[in-house]
């Protein structure tokens, strides 16, 4: 099933019971996005929000907060919209009349992945050359935030020299009635256009989609190849044609079936301060100097509905988005690299901290050819954390790979850590935005495991040190140890685990603060691998030197506390919970 824009995807939705209206009264400053967090907790509807605070206009949250509403988004199953690609690399290649035959159907999906330009849409409904951003529903989703963001905002911009199109969602701090942040992080297609028009003096031209067809949003975020235009991949998702409409103030085509479209230019040297923003680490990201987006027009349908989403600690939208983004390009990866059998990033870390990938290695060191190569592909090279594993583990499965990591971690070898690197631009733990380190540990299967029997006890806290609150595990190779915030100077915890039988026979010890639940299995990854830079944060028990190779010795303890300087983890304000508590029996909404 495929759905042609938003409206479509909101009538399902309802028809099935999956979409609740809210008549009452709502603030888009913070409300919507408690109301929303209570309701994906509890796995409930997506919410269309009827009457909004300062606006006209309706809102929807909450669209992608099950992983039953994502596929419906995707069309489908996503692990099989890659295999059918997949399929045809095997089948056609080399080129056949039976191979034709035999992916007849295939070949039918494919070839409705492409833009059909249109002259009129329901887009068109409203034009406005004086546009007013104050009127719409802009969410201020935490209480630090720089300001009201756009926070499902489809960002279309085209390659200056080649044309080609890019899809990205950027948030947007609203600045004013006309101007917007436009936050390019970096590896995004949409800053690397910028970069060419700035090299060129020349000003870029944007165009902002709000709504439309639920693949869109899913296509925008997807991790394809840089050149590749993001809207063909909706229209392959939909599995019918992405209906265009032809703009002379931009020379975009644009969906014909959007809610709103915003146009204007982002020109160089035109920058404002931005942020800080709660993001989808569960920390504000820093404020800093980026470009302004300068709206010179605003597209809207009749009685436009605003898409929204809401980013914080997991699990929110973006974790089942990124899971089903996964499951469908996994099968495009094992064509480029067919000795890679998976590769999953973590959405409990934020996705880019942390990724294992598992490898039939074909001969010895095989597998750090490929991971290697992986930390060079696109988005995947600002992955922080890369453990690769043998073929056989499910590297979806944290304890699957901690036993593995215990089996076949050797210090010697499969520790190797890479600085100073590129890092994720939302990443607070480098020396400066934008840098960082990356480790790397190697856990393939050799057919000789280093250890045997895997550690049997959790040590007591309170035979450790005064400082440390809480212990558990992830598996047999990570001891996670949750310290009171007052502990300012980890070293005598960390002799204390060197010196406790129990916990010296972990590969790992783990140091967390107090806001890490170590009975949250989700939260235990957030809070671990969002706080941790590998250069800064390592300490093994020794170190030696072999040649030029600096080797590790176990344990080795991770300083993965929140640190002076990090931002702040987002909190909802006190107030906002009273109200929202007070309004919840009218709103029409289960008890969550």
């Amino acid at each position: 099933m495929s759905f042609v824009d938003l409206r479509a995807f909101l009538a399902h939705l309802e028809q099935t019971g999956q979409l609740a209206r809210i008549h009452v009264r709502v603030d888009p400053n913070q409300e919507m996005t408690l109301i929303q967090h209570r309701v994906m907790a509890a796995k409930g509807p997506a919410l269309l929000f009827e009457n909004v605070v300062g606006s006209p206009y309706r809102v929807v949250t909450n669209l992608f907060g099950t992983r039953q509403r994502t596929r419906l988004a995707f069309g489908g199953d996503p692990a099989e919209l890659g295999e059918r690609v997949f399929r045809l690399s095997r089948t056609l290649m080399p080129p056949s009349i039976t191979g034709i035959v035999k992916s007849r159907r295939d070949l039918l999906a494919l070839s409705t992945a492409r833009l059909r330009r249109v002259v009129n849409g329901p887009i068109l409904e409203t034009v406005s050359h004086s546009p007013n951003l104050n009127r719409l529903p802009v969410l201020t989703c935490w209480p630090d935030d720089g300001g009201p963001f756009f926070t499902l905002p489809l960002v279309h911009t085209t390659d200056p020299e080649t044309g080609t199109g890019n899809l990205g969602i950027y948030r947007l701090q609203r600045f004013d009635g006309r101007s917007t942040g436009m936050h390019w992080q970096i590896e995004k297609g949409g800053g690397f256009h910028f970069h060419k028009a700035a090299s060129m003096n020349r000003s870029l031209p944007v165009s902002v989609v709000l709504g439309g067809p639920p693949s869109l949003i899913a296509a925008a975020v997807a991790p394809l190849p840089e050149g590749i235009d993001e809207r063909l991949l909706a229209a392959y998702m939909m599995n019918r044609p992405l209906d265009v409409i032809a703009r002379k103030t931009t020379g975009h085509r644009i969906p014909a079936r959007a809610e709103f479209v915003l146009e204007g230019t982002v020109t160089p040297g035109d920058m404002q301060w931005e942020g800080p923003f709660g993001d989808h680490f569960g920390h504000y990201s820093h404020a800093a100097d980026y470009p302004v987006f300068r709206v010179n027009w605003m597209l809207a349908r009749k009685d436009a509905i605003f898409p929204a989403t809401v980013v914080g600690k997991p699990v929110q939208e973006d974790f089942f988005m990124g899971e089903a983004l996964q499951e469908m390009t996994l099968p495009l990866l094992k064509m480029i690299r067919p000795a890679v059998t998976d590769l999953w990033a973590y959405p409990e870390a934020g996705f880019h901290s942390l990724a294992v990938m598992s490898v039939a290695e074909r001969y010895p060191k095989e597998a750090l050819k490929h991971t290697l190569g992986m930390l060079g592909e696109g988005q995947v090279s600002l992955t922080k954390v890369m453990i690769t594993v043998d073929h056989q583990v499910n590297v979806r499965d944290m304890a699957a790979v901690s036993q593995a990591l215990w089996h076949h971690l050797d210090a010697k070898t499969g520790i190797h850590l890479l600085a100073p690197t590129a890092q994720d631009t939302l990443d607070f733990t480098g020396p400066a935005m934008n840098s960082g380190s990356r480790l790397i540990l190697m856990a393939t299967d050799d057919g000789n495991p280093l250890r045997g029997e895997a550690p049997r006890h959790v040590p007591d806290p309170d035979d450790l040190h005064p400082d440390v609150r809480g212990t558990a595990t992830l598996g047999p190779a990570f001891l996670m140890v949750q310290v009171k915030n007052t502990c300012r100077d980890i070293e005598t915890v960390r002799q204390a685990l060197i010196r406790d039988a129990a916990a010296r026979d972990y590969l790992f010890h783990v140091i967390v603060s107090e806001d890490v639940p170590l009975n949250d299995r989700i939260l235990m990854l957030w809070g671990w691998f969002t706080r941790f830079d590998p250069l800064a944060d390592l300490y093994p028990a020794g170190r030696t030197v072999a040649g030029n190779r600096l080797i590790f010795d176990f344990p080795i303890a991770i300083d993965a506390r929140w640190k002076s300087g990090y931002p702040k983890p987002v909190q909802f304000d006190p107030d906002v919970e009273k109200r929202v508590d007070r309004m919840w029996k009218i709103l029409g909404l289960p008890d969550f």
